[in-house]
């Protein structure tokens, strides 16, 4: 084999690819990117964007039946055309992906071509039978909906989000099984929109949530709207008439099943092995999260191909390490930001920081909320959900936050600057809040907190003792 003709290639093309390639463009033209399958991120092909427009279709009709507690009269008339719905989610989906795509279309053909990729080592990969030369490897080829192998018998009925939005129609029977972030997003914005849904979970906690009152209001939000079954595994069988469902003691037929049991790395085939690094009982080598280098090989794993933390933002930021360290003469170890997730349910689900299971309750304290009596919740007629956040009893910096929270998407990303930042609950309390916000509920929250601690100031308000009477005129 002649000297390495590639400084490296990028196998993938999704948002750690995409987030990789900008890094390398700024850094060296002797690089490839190869992708297998349709181009364009899973972001804005079949994940968070198509997801989001079926949640904002079914929130707006389910709407309806608040209006006449507003005293808007009519809103029982409103129906849903699902091919109608379907067919927006695709026409808006397709302007997304274009987006995408116009960061690879652009590039030349010495630069760009779409196979299959092998590894054959740290400095080579085969692509359908050529074998390229690269002085460094990233590997970021994404995941796949995880789907039972006994499912597949049962053909197209089976869906998941790869081929949810490719529908013509839903329903109007639908099994949602797996009730992590994504479950819970397709359950609930089904069933607003009129279908009949079953739910099933093993565990009970839904959502990734950890804290049990905050999941007990979720639990509480979805039985409203639909069937949810919790701790037996599900079954499928065809019977006459649709695919039956059974959980312990628990039987539903249903025209289709979403499968929402998670997704799984694209790595099969990859020849990781050819690395000579262990492997573990997935397929996977040992990844460092601040380099996102195997070992001490020219080689990155980034995005959800490591399985570490598949959400969109931490594939941006691993494609972005990776880029940088695929050509640096010493990969740099990067700090991370603070762990986020939100789930785009009606309360929504949010999370940032620690764990509020996995932390010492005699080191910490906790601040609650409670939206049923939050005033601007009461009069949008959002007033359902907890939140709880955590503070270090003795310094009062804040550790984590879980809610199930009219508008947590906001609260939370507030509690995750305040977090990265070090704040204390003191600090937060002295921020504006403005009147009437559901950031008040927030307010509420920390002022538990604030009582549970040893030593709180006075007053929210900063003294001025300090600036003296000159610097204030």
């Amino acid at each position: 084999m002649s000297a390495p003709t590639l400084d490296t290639l990028i196998i993938g093309a999704g948002t750690a690819g995409l987030a990789a390639l900008r890094e390398v463009r700024k850094r060296s033209a002797r690089f490839l990117l190869v992708n297998e399958g349709p181009w364009g991120t899973t972001c804005a092909r079949v994940g968070c964007m198509p997801s989001k427009a079926l949640i904002e279709a079914a929130n707006a009709l389910h709407r309806r039946h608040q209006l006449q507690d507003l005293g808007l009269r009519g809103g029982d008339a409103l129906e849903a055309d699902i091919p109608a719905v379907l067919q927006r989610i695709r026409d808006l989906r397709d302007d997304f992906v274009a987006g995408a795509l116009r960061a690879t279309d652009a590039l030349p053909s010495h630069q760009r071509v779409a196979g299959r990729a092998t590894l054959l080592g740290p400095n080579a990969v085969d692509i359908d039978g050529t074998v390229h030369a690269t002085r460094s490897i990233i590997v970021a080829t994404g995941s796949r909906p995880k789907v039972p192998e006994e499912w597949l018998a049962f053909g197209d009925r089976i869906l998941t989000t790869d081929t949810l939005f490719e529908q013509p129609t839903l329903g109007p029977r639908v099994a949602v099984i797996g009730m992590g972030p994504l479950g819970v997003e397709i359950s609930q914005a089904l069933a607003r929109l009129g279908l009949e849904v079953a739910a099933f979970t093993t565990a009970p906690e839904l959502a990734g949530l950890s804290d049990t009152q905050v999941n007990g209001a979720l639990v509480a939000a979805l039985k409203k709207e639909m069937v949810l079954h919790t701790g037996a595994a599900a079954e499928l069988r065809e019977v006459a008439g649709g695919i039956e469902v059974r959980s312990g003691p628990n039987r539903v037929v249903v025209d289709q099943v979403v499968a929402a049991l998670g997704r799984v790395p694209n790595t099969e085939g990859l020849g990781l092995e050819t690395l000579g690094l262990p492997l573990d009982a997935h397929g996977l080598p040992e990844v460092n999260p601040q380099t996102l280098q195997i070992g001490d090989l020219p080689v990155f794993l980034a995005g959800d191909a490591n399985a570490q933390t598949p959400l969109l933002h931490e594939a941006a930021d691993e494609g972005h390490i990776a880029g940088m360290n695929a050509l640096a003469g010493s990969p740099g170890a990067f700090r991370r930001r603070t762990p986020l997730s939100i789930v785009f349910s009606d309360p929504q689900v949010a999370q940032v920081g620690k764990r509020l299971a996995e932390l010492e309750p005699g080191r910490t304290v906790t601040g609650t909320v409670d939206f049923k009596d939050q005033g601007r919740a009461r009069a949008a007629l959002h007033h359902h959900g907890r939140l709880h956040l955590a503070a270090d009893a003795s310094t009062a910096r804040l550790l984590g936050a879980e809610m199930c929270a009219p508008h947590g998407e906001h609260l939370v990303h507030l509690l995750a600057l305040a977090i990265q930042q070090g704040l204390t609950v003191h600090d937060l309390l002295g921020m504006p809040f403005y009147h009437p916000t559901y950031e008040e509920g927030l307010r509420t929250a920390l002022r538990d907190a604030a009582r549970q601690l040893p030593s709180a100031p006075e007053s929210d308000l900063a003294s001025c003792a300090s600036i003296g009477v000159a610097a204030l005129e």
